[in-house]
């Protein structure tokens, strides 16, 4: 489909803002998320009669964090619309949550008329500068643009989608004054690009540098694949398990590598980091080849990069396929560094891998180590995991959950036990299915993120996970999710507390000041009613009173395809760490301290 067919055969006249919606149809572009403000409305005025629906929150973090889960779950760019000053502020940490997870998202501001720079009107930011609104943005986003004249707006907007979904993703931002978006002009500048491509070809890797790759690693000893969340932003999971099954590496995966494949392959170690399992940090403690594909080697995953933790590095050999050139030595040294997409690098390695060893490779050893280990892992945890105590042990809850869920449910997690404990210890069964925030470790991503992931694919079941202090941020996407009708389950794990900073400063202070819900004569111990909550929004809130509760509570919601949310008080332990993080060290040097119960 053209521009010029999905506009008009002939030149026409209109305003910026209705040339814009035209443009995001042109894009194929289903939904857009954000909040009204006088300097937008232009464009709303203008998508009101099309087929885009409108996605309308009551904060704006609500609409970044729901597009950022849409982009994860679509591949595509997102797209958020939003006011000036508060608005693009309200926006601004849900942005930077996707730039640092690298997702595609072209944020869309309003801003001052033009013919008002430099003097000061009602809400600019101008304490420095005059017409200066959008450096806001400039040190997370790919890019940001001021359009200042109308007839530049097509070629803005062109550029904004191909920057955003090429190389490293990651989300941009188009400042727009409102007078502009009033102004009429031809349709001229949309129409030239009618015949542009949408979609770059990604580089890929040369065969020589491919043999030289695959026959490293067939004839190390002890080689391990470590994956990163570029792996799932490529696409490419099914090109990894036939790389992997052919040469039989196993797989080591950093926290936003999590569902690379399912976990249940019997290549999957698990997730690094100090967080990560023992039976992950010491196979790539003793890798003689690391074979990074995707990742940026961060300071979870890699036990704040102290050696003896996770990797050994130098020492082990790090070979390292990253879109994003400045990733690849960033952290540590690497003998062999490709500049190349993940999804194209594997299908060449995977045919040069079975040119030269038709007959694959084996290492049952490796295989049979992985089964015993989860084997293992799993019955030591078969105690706590069908615990009947209440307030509920986290390992009972997340067993329940999976049991509940189908294998291509959709998972989003917040921070603490959700995130991390999920990441250790639960199954993803269907790659790409769980959203998490990674880079910024955001709370109160996991909530309105269950909000975009449902609208990008409304056929699965969708489910956060949460704590109380990650629902609390923004329980206002409930009034979104219900007018939508979204049948969505937010499950939240309600310890009280922002458990895992308690749990932090518990253990190398003894107090838990200001990490710590006093609660309220209602409710003294378990703070707000997350489930009368949800019941004033109109969704389906309720409380869980025994841990043997929470499964028919879980399966009933989730067939009801109504908005619920499950409060479901719980037990503030911490989750089980094998790495290491550098604020131990500094907290309490030369201690054996980390986390502890409270």
């Amino acid at each position: 489909m053209t521009m010029q067919s999905t506009l008009n055969s002939e030149t026409i006249n209109k305003t910026v803002a209705e040339h814009l919606v035209d443009y995001l149809e042109f894009r194929d572009v289903k939904h857009v998320f954000g909040l009204c403000g006088h300097t937008n409305i232009a464009v709303l005025a203008a998508m009101a009669e099309s087929p885009i629906d409108f996605v309308t929150v009551r904060h704006e973090q609500i609409a970044s964090h729901a597009a950022d889960a849409y982009a994860r779950v679509t591949g595509k760019a997102s797209v958020v619309l939003s006011h000036l000053s508060p608005g693009l502020t309200n926006c601004a940490t849900g942005v930077a949550n996707a730039a640092l997870d690298c997702i595609p998202m072209v944020v869309i501001a309003g801003d001052i008329p033009s013919h008002y720079y430099g003097k000061h009107p009602h809400q600019e930011v101008n304490l420095h500068s005059d017409a200066a609104q959008y450096e806001i943005y400039r040190p997370f986003v790919k890019r940001a643009w001021r359009v200042d004249r109308a007839d530049l707006m097509a070629d803005v907007l062109n550029k904004a989608f191909q920057l955003a979904e090429s190389g490293q993703p990651g989300p941009v931002l188009v400042n727009v004054p409102m007078d502009i978006f009033s102004e009429v002009i031809s349709s001229e500048s949309f129409d030239r690009l009618s015949g542009n491509t949408h979609q770059l070809i990604k580089p890929s890797i040369d065969d020589e540098t491919a043999r030289t790759i695959v026959k490293k690693l067939a004839e190390a000893t002890s080689p391990v694949l470590y994956a990163g969340g570029g792996v799932l932003l490529a696409q490419a999971s099914k090109e990894l398990e036939a790389f992997v099954d052919h040469l039989q590496i196993p797989i080591a995966h950093s926290l936003m590598g999590k569902g690379v494949l399912r976990d249940d392959h019997p290549l999957i170690l698990g997730m690094t980091g100090f967080w990560g399992t023992e039976l992950t940090n010491q196979a790539c403690l003793n890798a003689d080849w690391l074979f990074a594909i995707g990742t940026r080697f961060k300071e979870a995953d890699c036990s704040s990069w102290y050696p003896g933790y996770t990797f050994n590095i130098p020492g082990t050999n790090v070979i390292h396929v990253d879109i994003e050139p400045s990733e690849i030595g960033r952290n540590y040294p690497t003998e062999i560094g490709v500049v190349a997409d993940a999804k194209a690098s594997l299908a060449v390695l995977t045919r040069v891998a079975k040119e030269l060893y038709p007959d694959g490779i084996q290492r049952p050893g490796v295989i049979n180590k992985i089964q015993a280990f989860r084997t293992a892992f799993k019955d030591s945890n078969k105690a706590i995991a069908n615990s009947a105590e209440f307030p509920m042990m986290p390992e009972r809850i997340l067993s329940d959950t999976r049991k509940a869920l189908p294998e291509d449910a959709i998972i989003t997690t917040d921070v603490g036990w959700n995130k991390n404990g999920v990441g250790q210890q639960f199954d993803i069964l269907s790659p790409g299915s769980i959203l998490t925030p990674g880079g910024f470790a955001t709370m109160g991503f996991g909530p309105p993120g269950a909000i975009g992931a449902k609208l990008a694919a409304p056929e699965r079941v969708v489910i956060s996970l949460v704590g109380d202090g990650g629902f609390g941020q923004n329980p206002a996407m409930l009034a979104t999710a219900v007018e939508l009708n979204l049948g969505i389950v937010w499950l939240v794990m309600n310890n009280n507390a922002f458990g895992t900073i308690a749990g932090l400063q518990k253990a190398h202070y003894g107090l838990t000041y200001g990490t710590t819900f006093p609660g309220t004569a209602a409710t003294p111990q378990y703070g707000p009613d997350y489930a009368a909550i949800a019941n004033a929004y109109g969704a389906v809130g309720i409380k869980i009173t025994s841990a043997d509760e929470l499964l028919p509570a879980l399966k009933e919601a989730i067939s009801s395809a109504r908005p619920t949310v499950l409060d479901v008080p719980m037990i503030n332990n911490p989750t089980p760490t094998t790495g290491h993080w550098n604020i131990l060290d500094i907290y309490s040097p030369d201690k054996d301290v980390s986390h502890v119960s409270t």
